[in-house]
């Protein structure tokens, strides 16, 4: 009866009231009109030249320093084996959530359907530039 109990709250807890453990949101303002064209449009061109200038100025005007990305192919999980990149999704919203919460760093979870070794890491190396 206990583990039927703890079962059921670990699936409520992951489902309700939104599922999944994390979501992204904004760190800027976004209510008027300018607000959102200093966010896009025509304003997003001004960090994107400097950056282009000086590819370090991409710690400065987003949020690459203080993001990171949780990987995995499902193949080796917790103690539970092969289980497939979806079903592992819990496992690495988890890690993310730990990286908040702990080191106040902001995280992604990524599943790859790959078991291809080359093909994961080739991946894993044309994401790179989108996390510090």
């Amino acid at each position: 009866m206990a583990k039927d109990k703890k079962k059921r709250e670990a699936l409520i807890y992951h489902a309700k009231p939104t599922p999944g453990k994390i979501k992204i949101v904004p760190t800027k303002p976004y209510a008027t009109q300018r607000d959102l064209a200093l966010a896009y449009s025509p304003g997003v061109a001004e960090p994107c030249l400097e950056i282009a200038k000086n590819i370090e100025n991409v710690y400065k005007y987003t949020a690459k320093g203080n993001f990171v990305a949780v990987i995995s192919n499902g193949t080796s999980v917790l103690g539970l084996g092969d289980i497939g990149p979806e079903a592992s999704k819990p496992v690495m919203e988890g890690k993310c959530l730990l990286f908040k919460i702990f080191a106040d760093i902001d995280g992604i979870d990524i599943e790859l359907d790959t078991k291809d070794i080359d093909k994961f890491v080739e991946t894993v190396k044309t994401i790179a530039p989108s996390f510090g």
